[in-house]
């Protein structure tokens, strides 16, 4: 039975239940939102011995990053008319269907190389792009006008990912690795299990996280506030919406996305520099610049393990509120700060060990999840529910 959304209806959050299964559910579609990418980083060293010419790590990231950004940037222009709920399932179901394609094409070649394969697995990681621009800026406009925590354990489950993936890498080559073929059957396995936790959380987006009595407030607050994106969410959960602004209140009291940005270009200028100077040197640099190393085939994927256990470590550390980084300019102070690593990296590969070079990439890892989370959980939202108490 639904009932119409009225402000005399939304009752306080604390007196609801489902807030722990909440930030449950976050970490989950948190991790599925970034594990079919980190898939196919922390199988690299399977690409590079089928493509050897073809600098796969390079390339896919290539390949990766602009049908991204371009995907998030048309979403964000036309954010107020596209359903929350419809956005974020695509997102997953293509990222389902796309890991799966992977595997499809190993199967399909019997392991083998080619171009025509590679194209296909280029193509593949283009969808991951796309699915990465709906899922990741769908889930995090959802989640940032509900509380911190949410969106706190939303980018835990993304560094979760791989931290996860690169603990089941390196199982997999440990466990197949004295086998007749064993690179390819431990990533095909790998890439079996990222298939179905991707599954995983489209039936918990669909079914679990809309109808979580928490969940419902903050929606049904957001509407009341003047959301018309959230429509669907409740509708899944019984509730009919009723916006209680009209339009002109609406456009006077919501920010656009032109103002919002202009008021925020530093936290958007942060998140900028964040990623650029990761994606600098992880995961292309790693695979390619770090030279050979006592741990042999093992040494990138050892390396991808580490960044990626700091990167999930640094993400609860503004869990901690003593040691949180709050202050916008020591925020950008921060970020600007971290591009002193590209010489490091520089000199170490050239001249360091191993040691050296897996200290450097923790530190890398721990920077970009602990700047990431306090950029993210500081800066202002559009709506005001995630303020409430």
């Amino acid at each position: 039975m639904t009932t119409n959304l009225e402000t005399s209806e939304i009752t306080s959050p604390s007196r609801l239940e489902g807030k722990n299964m909440a930030i449950l559910v976050c970490w989950f579609l948190g991790l599925g939102s970034l594990i079919s990418w980190n898939s196919m980083l922390t199988i690299g060293d399977y690409y590079y011995n089928l493509f050897p010419l073809y600098h796969p790590a390079r390339v896919l990231t290539l390949v990766y990053q602009p049908f991204a950004l371009g995907t998030m940037m048309i979403l964000a222009y036309n954010e107020a008319r596209i359903d929350t709920r419809i956005r974020n399932l695509f997102g997953y179901i293509l990222f389902c269907l796309s890991t799966f394609g992977l595997l499809l094409i190993d199967l399909g070649s019997s392991g083998k190389g080619g171009i025509g394969n590679y194209i296909g697995i280029c193509l593949f990681v283009a969808a991951f792009g796309v699915a990465d621009a709906h899922v990741q800026g769908g889930m995090v406009g959802d989640l940032s006008f509900m509380c911190p925590e949410f969106i706190q354990s939303f980018f835990a489950g993304l560094a979760a990912s791989g931290a996860l993936t690169s603990s089941l890498r390196l199982i997999t080559k440990a466990a197949f690795d004295k086998t007749n073929n064993g690179l390819r059957k431990g990533v095909m396995l790998f890439l079996a299990i990222s298939t179905f936790l991707e599954f995983l959380c489209i039936f918990l987006y669909a079914f679990v996280f809309a109808k979580l009595p928490i969940v419902k407030y903050y929606r049904k607050k957001a509407a009341s506030e003047g959301s018309k994106t959230v429509s669907a969410d409740l509708a899944a959960a019984g509730i009919d919406t009723v916006h209680n602004k009209t339009d002109g209140d609406d456009k006077e009291d919501r920010l656009s996305n032109k103002q919002l940005l202009v008021q925020n270009i530093d936290y958007a200028l942060d998140l900028y520099l964040i990623y650029v100077l990761t994606l600098s040197i992880f995961p292309g640099f790693l695979f390619e610049n770090t030279g050979s190393h006592d741990l042999g085939s093992w040494y990138a994927v050892v390396l991808i393990a580490m960044y990626n256990v700091w990167d999930l470590i640094a993400r609860y550390l503004p869990l901690i509120n003593s040691i949180k980084l709050e202050s916008r300019k020591a925020l950008l102070i921060a970020s600007l700060a971290r591009f002193l690593l590209i010489p490091a990296f520089y000199f170490t590969a050239k001249y360091g060990d191993q040691g050296w070079m897996i200290v450097l990439v923790s530190f890398l890892g721990l920077t970009n999840g602990y700047l990431t989370v306090c950029v993210l959980t500081t800066a202002p939202k559009g709506y005001k529910a995630s303020f409430d108490k």
